[in-house]
């Protein structure tokens, strides 16, 4: 079920609805438990057996893990919860990539490794709650946390709804408790909800579906597109993919807190970051802190030489990478910014040092030093984005050669003025254009719709062209499901 269609909006108030009028906290968590399978089987029922397998193994081995005292076995529990987990990925995500890459390598030796592919659809967010149930049974083992008694919660914890598909990838430690307790329904929380969904349907309806069509034709057909549409294209994707997986993001937090249920925050106003280690310090934050918490660290952090600090960092990222897709093209993704990453400064975070409070200064004209760090910053992240969206690495080659042959030609600002007198382009521009202004204005708060010192008329005024945006914008664009879909 898309956030974004019809089904989803008459599912959710009736649920929400039902959800309040419910007294006890362990009626809410059924319903809401119950709710989520409905949700998650929309797509295939099948996908329901999968979780709940999934879901049963790491309850059972978690409070086998809190009962052993012998730390054999309470290791090779955690390797069997380690081993289901991510064995399921291996099979359902990785297992042609691994068999083709295999085949191909054989083919260069002269065998004929030719077997066939296993014909599996990729379960929606299966990469998301094995991720979560994972950091249940690693908190565990480390004792950082104490394992649920009660099979609902723990059910509801790794099945609830808003951020089941595609995140934010939540720890036990921080969600679990909120099932355990009861909640009460708040006026101020559930319209803090609503207006955090509005935005959220503003970047994805508004401008990612919007951009998604020139993407698409360009990078759908690179051989035929030229530099110019390549360029822009990349350009819009940056855009897409952010507005994208960040309007998914604000419309799970807004739902979760409808129903009185905190998530954690996952984008930060990334493209206002000033080298790359703070950008991945405001982008998808509920991964990149899982990576560093979960692979980082154990590696041995930054507690170890210099030289193999740079090597943690790049396999995290190389790791990072994969997960995403398994795909060369992702894994270069990773490689490509964990390199940066590894050799950057580590005292370079500009912001941390001259001690500002908001994201690019505290000040609304930024400096022309800042201006550039952003700058590049987001060039270096819209030329990995060719490989994060190339649909194989040949056509990321094509794309980068094309750029870069006609780069510094007359020609490529011939084709370029030619794409920009274009109205759908033009309204694309217009729209990137008003989403970075309003961000930049309201970059003190979790997101721009939140309440703010302005007077209630001025706030309502705004709130209400949104909703106008959103509701002219989603008649005109076919529904397009959410990028992260696919991981």
């Amino acid at each position: 079920m898309n956030f974004s269609s019809l089904a989803f909006f008459i599912f959710l108030p009736l649920v929400w609805l039902t959800y309040w009028l419910l007294v006890k906290r362990s009626w809410q968590n059924l319903l809401l438990l119950c709710a989520s399978y409905f949700f998650y089987g929309w797509w295939d029922y099948r996908f329901c057996v999968l979780m709940l397998a999934s879901t049963l193994v790491d309850y059972f081995l978690a409070n086998g893990i809190h009962r052993a005292e012998n730390p054999v076995h309470r290791k090779r529990l955690l390797i069997a919860s380690l081993a289901c987990n991510l064995g399921l990925l291996g099979v359902f995500k990785y297992f042609n990539f691994f068999l083709d890459n295999l085949i191909a390598l054989g083919d260069s030796l002269g065998w004929n490794l030719d077997t066939g592919t296993l014909n599996l659809i990729l379960p929606v967010g299966i990469s998301f709650y094995t991720f979560q149930t994972l950091s249940y049974t690693i908190d565990v083992y480390y004792r950082r946390m104490e394992p649920t008694r009660n099979l609902v919660d723990y059910m509801t914890f790794v099945s609830f709804f808003p951020q089941l598909v595609a995140g934010p990838i939540e720890r036990a430690k921080n969600l679990l408790p909120q099932f355990e307790q009861r909640r009460f329904f708040h006026l101020k929380q559930m319209q803090l909800g609503v207006l955090r969904i509005l935005w959220g349907l503003f970047k994805k309806v508004v401008i990612a579906d919007t951009v998604a069509g020139f993407v698409n034709s360009s990078y759908n057909d690179v051989a035929a597109a030229s530099g110019a549409e390549l360029t822009v294209a990349t350009f819009l994707f940056a855009f897409q993919i952010y507005c994208d997986f960040s309007g998914y993001s604000d419309i799970a937090i807004g739902t979760a807190q409808m129903f009185g249920i905190k998530l954690m925050r996952n984008f930060a106003y990334p493209y206002f970051s000033q080298n790359l280690r703070e950008f991945w310090s405001r982008w998808h934050i509920s991964l990149s802190t899982w990576f560093r918490d979960y692979v980082y660290i154990p590696l041995g952090g930054n507690r170890v030489s210099a030289g193999r600090q740079k090597l943690n960092l790049l396999i995290t990222f190389l790791i990072s990478g994969f997960w995403h897709g398994a795909a060369w093209p992702f894994i270069v993704w990773g490689g490509l910014h964990g390199t940066v990453v590894a050799f950057s400064n580590n005292r370079s975070r500009t912001q941390k040092k001259r001690g500002w409070k908001h994201v690019g200064g505290d000040h609304l004209i930024p400096s022309l030093a800042t201006l550039m760090r952003m700058s590049a910053t987001f060039l270096f992240v819209c030329f990995c984005w060719i490989f994060f969206r190339g649909n194989s690495m040949a056509d990321c080659v094509t794309i980068i050669e094309k750029i870069s042959s006609s780069l510094l030609t007359a020609e490529f600002y011939l084709q370029m003025k030619e794409l920009l007198s274009l109205s759908e382009l033009r309204q694309s521009m217009a729209l990137i254009g008003l989403l970075v202004g309003i961000e930049w204005i309201q970059r003190d708060r979790d997101y721009p719709l939140e309440y703010s010192t302005l007077p209630q008329p001025l706030q309502w005024s705004a709130v209400t062209l949104v909703a106008w945006f959103v509701m002219e914008y989603a008649s005109r664009v076919t529904d397009n499901p959410f990028i992260y879909f696919q991981f």
